[in-house]
């Protein structure tokens, strides 16, 4: 009794202590403050938080002592109580009061915000009333900064209504969102305009411009800012910049780094070399991938060293595919360098299986639960991705283990059932219809945590350093059974899974929560439990296996050690099985001409707010058929280059979208495009001379821009500069066709100097640096003037072919002959390399060393002697160049001799110049030229000896070099033209001659074997000198796919003997192949088919398989045998002894066994015996000769089977004397007996 009363009294104890509590909770609830706006709900957090500030900024010192003594005295009597009664009552005053605050801040706000915007609408009305163009009353000014300074550039305008505001820097606009963060601030106050530039550097020097306009005008203004470079205290003439300056000159890039071309799991180097060592300022070398820092790893390193910075990664994979940019610290800032290194996938280890996976990432972290995304691979292997395995391990291991068991569709996936605190590690493999992929990197090590551990504790600083922490543990202590989970939706509903979210009960409580998830399919009232046997530790879950098409609804319960709470509020309804749609190929894909290897593509952004995850491109050669995919890593821009393609090729192009439910279809196929380079305009020309003189006018040369813009030159604009005047003036006003022209109207005795600009299709290009000082004065030596236009072709390893233009000036006399002379690149030292002088314009170097740099020129010769020299040629060094083509020496199809030359990186407007013996085109009446796409062929329209000699071809308005020439022999003349008359003359090859098969039945096939015919092949079959055609008993048959001809006679006879002639011709292919069946060859055939024909027959009805043979027995009878197949009830089977019946024989239709004894052979059964067998369908015989030969040695096998059988001689008395005798099995007259004695 007492203990009941006991627990009774605890139980109603306690009962008071929840009501107690839930009162303090409902309290503190109710308190809502409601604004002019909105309603603010504080919870039990925030009152914390606002109790605590109150604690922290209004108690007074001598509460506090008066509260320590309280908890002492408490503390004493066993109990502890703080915060409670008179104390919680001026906390929660404390707190109404703060919130009362709020709310009256908040009303100001909004009465502020009301009147700022009656203001506005008040302003926007005066505005209306008085509309004027933009003014600007106070324009731009010049700024001169120093680098790393801020700079304002201020205007002010007039004008109403307000105007549209634009800044530009060096004409292009300015988009703070594309530059980097803070870098520019824009603003617009009452009409003072400002532009806020941050941080300055050299490339801030500019001018720049502000552009106004209304619908009543517009106005412009520019100012000029110059950003200096500060370098410290120790700047100036004895600063350590400046002599090092003078030591030493900075490092430049040699040369651009080109595209990196490298295959997943293989390692690859780029680097980047310069033109001398790094000065010590410089070595400061940092690396970039898609804008991303780059350190030194275990599978990175990052090295210096004579004149090479390189990056090496030791394992590529396609994440380490991108922009990679070197950066080189530099006096006035930093030089840069940028290039593309591509990864392809590795080879598969099942044919057709598709790329890796890439860019494996985990999301939304939990303590048991976690979400992977990735993307899609560029390509699938031919077919299309049933899905994705998913495999994870514990970092450090590599004990792999599935996540799935069946393919994920989508490139997201959620992954349950990890521990809390455990550190692991995901890799991916895609799988189509003919196998798995190699799996993904492996992704970076995650750990499991609780993500909302951080947020259940609130730190609050006060007191200088010191800090209050309330953790909602501690406050929600009272709590016992959860409530349940709110805000429960869906956060994910993919065609593999739906996944759920909610948020946490609040008040949590102090114990740890698990949670239950039930789900209903609409339209039923039954929940099922999904999770019975593993609750969730985390807020996330995801339900698998849900039946597609069905609409289904969630709830989720709390859990903890006191017990599970009610269920949450279900989720809407959710459809499973919803396919993610992948997204729409970009609309529009341009192709433009880059360079000669590469090519720039430029799409349309999705429309309608789409973002994809990146693009894929593929490019395919016009003519074929597979596509290759350009990047194996998704761009996120909207234009790429293209590089690694072949010269003069088309190619088609095509972008895919990429997003988690993988790749988008095709986008429409881009027009070809042949890789050229793009058309630009030209760069200077250079090399001016002089190349003769009269008293008012002067001959000029130069030479042509080494950048011609991809296109024809059309023309020279030329300028002239006199001296004792300042300005230059226009020679021409059209443009110069050729680049020697003479300048008239001089002052005699003056100096000029000249320039020019080239111009093409594109437009004008650069002017050019101006000539040396030219006097005008009269030429009158005797001596011959410069040759021009010294320039080399056809340059090999160890050779070149020098040309050069005739003196315009010859002085005295004619030009007799010329003088080379070269030297190497950094020499002054000149080289005569021809002893005798030539007369032609032309010469071949040769013994050049190469990779060596040399440079020519040449001087003219004349009686008077010989006359100053030509201005050097441009620098070339001696080196075949990669992807050199030389002339084809051929026949063609119609039996022509042709020379064709192919130069893929021809131009538009290029042509091909044809020489022979470099002395002109060669005569058009002896040779045709012919031009198809990169391809020109010159063709001999009569080859004979006069045809012979040295044949050159160059390739006009391309940048490089691009000639070649050949030499044609009498030798290679005459096989030239044997394989002419082969190919127009032509013979169908024989393959295997005439053939002669006996078949089954007896027919007899003739037949022979050529090469393989086109369709439109003719046969023709004569016999005897008449034309055969195709019979039933002559059966002509002609496979033109096999070459194959043959003839089937049926009945093969003497009608059929003679000579067959099989005569054949495949357009001008000709041949004929003759067989002749006559004598001995005839007979052996007819023969052949007569018994095959025989035999055939025979098996048609009963036949023998065993033919007629005799035994001697040991009873010496003579026993014949034979055997018959394929017998019926009424087949008949008779013996014959020289062609007539005999009776006597033994035949079994059973076995078909014929059996004829003979007991006591005699001479007159020497003869032929015959066995015949036969019925309706037919008959057959088998014969044996017992005759001559034959019968004696049958004689000799029975005297020596009768000899064996001899007895013991005996002796017997008669009237006529002693009888000696023997007794045998078998004696006969014609046997031979012979005794002995002694």
């Amino acid at each position: 009794m007492g203990t009941r009363t006991f627990f009774h009294h605890r139980e109603e104890e306690q009962k008071e202590e929840r009501q107690q509590s839930l009162q303090m909770t409902s309290t503190t609830r109710k308190k809502k403050f409601k604004t002019s706006e909105e309603e603010e709900t504080f919870s039990l957090s925030d009152l914390s938080i606002a109790s605590a500030l109150a604690l922290t900024s209004e108690i007074a010192q001598d509460y506090k002592i008066r509260r320590e003594a309280a908890i002492l005295e408490l503390e004493q009597r066993g109990q502890k109580r703080i915060l409670f009664g008179n104390d919680m009552e001026k906390l929660e005053e404390e707190v109404i009061r703060i919130c009362r605050l709020l709310r009256v801040r908040a009303d100001r706000r909004a009465l502020r915000r009301k009147a700022v915007e009656k203001a506005r609408a008040e302003k926007e009305y005066i505005e209306l009333r008085s509309g004027r163009p933009p003014m600007f009353w106070i324009p731009l000014r010049v700024h001169a900064v120093w680098e790393k300074m801020e700079v304002k550039l201020a205007c002010t305008v007039l004008a109403s209504p307000p105007p549209q505001v634009t800044w530009y820097k060096n004409g292009v606009r300015i988009d703070p969102r594309l530059a980097p963060a803070g870098k520019y601030k824009i603003k617009n106050k009452f009409g003072m305009l400002t532009l806020h530039i941050s941080r300055c550097s050299m490339e801030d020097s500019a001018e720049y411009s502000v552009e106004v306009k209304n619908q009543y005008g517009e106005a412009y203004s520019f100012a000029t800012v110059l950003v200096r470079k500060y370098y410290g205290m120790e700047s100036g003439f004895d600063s350590e910049i400046y002599r090092r300056s003078l030591m030493a000159r900075e490092a430049d890039f040699a040369f651009p780094m080109k595209p990196l071309f490298s295959r997943e799991k293989e390692p690859f180097t780029l680097s980047c070399y310069f033109s001398s060592d790094l000065l010590e300022h410089q070595r400061d070398i940092t690396w970039f991938r898609d804008g991303e820092l780059l350190q030194n790893s275990e599978c990175r390193e990052l090295k210096y060293q004579d004149q090479e910075a390189s990056l090496t990664v030791s394992c590529a994979y396609k994440e380490d595919e991108g922009f990679y940019t070197i950066r080189v610290p530099s006096l006035d800032g930093y030089k840069e360098q940028t290039t593309y290194v591509f990864v392809k996938d590795a080879a598969a280890e099942t044919a057709g299986a598709p790329g890796s996976p890439l860019n494996l990432k985990c999301h939304d972290v939990n303590k048991d639960c976690l979400i992977l995304s990735w993307v899609a691979p560029s390509d699938n292997g031919g077919s299309p991705i049933l899905g994705y395995y998913i495999e994870r391990c514990v970092a450090g291991s590599e004990d792999w283990v599935p996540c799935n068991d069946k393919p994920v569709k989508t490139c997201r996936y959620p992954v349950l059932g990890l521990a809390e605190g455990q550190t692991y590690q995901f890799r991916v493999k895609a799988v189509n219809k003919e196998g798995i992929s190699h799996p993904s990197k492996t992704s970076d090590p995650v750990t499991t945590y609780d993500p909302s551990k951080d947020k259940r504790v609130t730190v609050i600083p006060y007191d200088e350093g010191r800090m209050i922490e309330i953790f909602k543990d501690d406050l929600e202590g009272h709590i016992k059974i959860p409530l349940p989970p709110t805000n429960v939706h869906a956060s994910e509903v993919r065609e593999d899974y739906v996944a759920l979210a909610w948020d946490e009960p609040d008040p949590r409580g102090r114990e740890p929560l698990n949670y239950y998830v039930e789900k209903l399919i609409v339209g039923s009232n039954s929940w099922q439990m999904v999770n019975l046997d593993m609750p969730v530790n985390s807020p996330r879950f995801a339900l698998f296996d849900l039946v597609k098409g069905k609409s289904y609804c969630f709830r989720v319960r709390s859990a903890n050690k006191y017990g599970i709470s009610e269920p949450s509020l279900p989720t809407e309804p959710v459809t499973a099985g919803g396919k993610l749609a992948t997204l729409p190929p970009p609309s529009q894909v341009l192709a433009f001409r880059d360079t000669k290897t590469s090519v720039v593509l430029q799409w349309d952004k999705l429309k309608d707010g789409l973002e994809p995850l990146g693009y894929y491109i593929y490019c395919r050669e016009t003519g074929t058929e597979e596509w290759q995919t350009v990047n194996n890593k998704p761009v996120t821009c909207n234009e790429f280059t293209v590089p690694g393609l072949q010269p003069g090729k088309e190619y088609v192009f095509c972008v895919k979208s990429v997003n988690e439910a993988g790749l988008s279809e095709s986008s429409p196929e881009t027009d070809p495009i042949v890789v050229r380079p793009a058309i630009a305009c030209p760069s200077a020309p250079h090399g001016f001379v002089l190349l003769n003189c009269g008293k008012a006018d002067m001959t000029i040369g130069w030479k042509p821009p080494k950048r011609k813009g991809g296109t024809k030159i059309l023309g020279y604009f030329l300028d002239q500069h006199d001296t004792s005047e300042l300005d230059w003036h226009e020679v021409n006003i059209q443009p110069i066709p050729q680049r020697v022209y003479t300048v008239s109207n001089l002052e005699e005795g003056h100096m000029y100097e000249f320039r020019a600009r080239a111009m093409n299709m594109a437009g004008v290009g650069e002017v050019s640096e101006p000539s040396d000082l030219f006097k005008c004065e009269e030429w009158t030596m005797p001596e011959p003037g410069p040759p021009y236009d010294v320039k080399c072709t056809e340059v090999r390893d160890s050779s070149l072919k020098l040309h050069w233009e005739a003196p315009l000036y010859i002085g005295a006399g004619p030009v007799t002959g010329y003088y080379v002379d070269m030297c190497e690149e950094g020499s002054e030292e000149w080289k005569q390399i021809n002893k005798q002088s030539i007369a032609t314009t032309h010469m071949k170097v040769s013994d050049l060393e190469t990779g060596k740099c040399y440079i020519f020129r040449v001087r003219a010769l004349n009686k008077a002697g010989i006359g100053p020299p030509s201005l050097p040629s441009d620098p070339v060094v001696a080196k075949t160049k990669p992807g050199t083509k030389e002339i084809e020496l051929g026949v063609d199809e119609e039996g022509f001799i042709y020379m064709a030359f192919e130069a893929p990186e021809k131009n538009d407007s290029s042509e091909f110049i044809w020489s022979k013996d470099y002395e002109g085109p060669p005569d058009a009446d002896r040779v045709q030229t012919e031009e198809k796409g990169n391809k020109s062929k010159l063709i001999l329209k009569d080859p004979s000896e006069k045809d012979l000699g040295i044949y050159s071809v160059e390739v006009t308005d391309v940048d490089d070099d691009i000639s070649a020439s050949c030499t044609l022999t009498k030798e290679d003349l005459d096989k030239l033209l044997k394989r002419s008359h082969e190919i127009r003359n032509p013979l169908i090859k024989l393959i295997s001659g005439w053939n002669i098969d006996i078949l089954e039945k007896g027919e007899v096939r003739l037949w022979l074997e050529v090469e393989k015919l086109s369709p439109n092949a003719e046969l023709h079959l004569i016999f005897n000198d008449k034309e055969l055609t195709s019979t039933p008993t002559h059966k002509i048959n002609f496979v033109k796919g096999k070459g194959l001809v043959e003839l089937i006679i049926q009945n093969f006879c003497d009608d059929d003997k003679g000579t067959y002639t099989a005569q054949l011709q495949d357009g001008k292919a000709k041949n004929q192949f003759t067989l002749v069946l006559l004598d001995e060859c005839f007979d052996k055939v007819a023969e052949e088919a007569d018994a095959k024909r025989r035999e055939w027959k025979k098996k048609q009805g009963p036949h023998f398989i065993e033919n007629l043979k005799c035994k001697v027995t040991e009873n010496c009878e003579v026993l014949l045998t034979c055997k018959a197949t394929n017998l019926r009830k009424d087949t008949s089977f008779q013996w014959f002894f020289n062609k007539k019946a005999r009776a006597g024989g033994v035949f079994d239709p059973q076995t078909g066994i014929g059996t004829l004894r003979i007991k006591k052979i005699t001479k007159a059964d020497e003869g032929q015996y015959k066995a015949l067998v036969s019925d309706d369908r037919g008959e057959d015989y088998t014969q044996l000769d017992l005759t001559k030969g034959a019968f004696e040695d049958l004689l000799k096998e029975l005297c020596r089977i009768s000899a064996l059988s001899a007895t013991p001689l005996k002796i017997q008395p008669t009237e006529e004397g002693i009888k000696i005798y023997t007794d045998v099995k078998y004696y006969t007259d014609y046997m031979k007996t012979t005794w002995y004695h002694k």
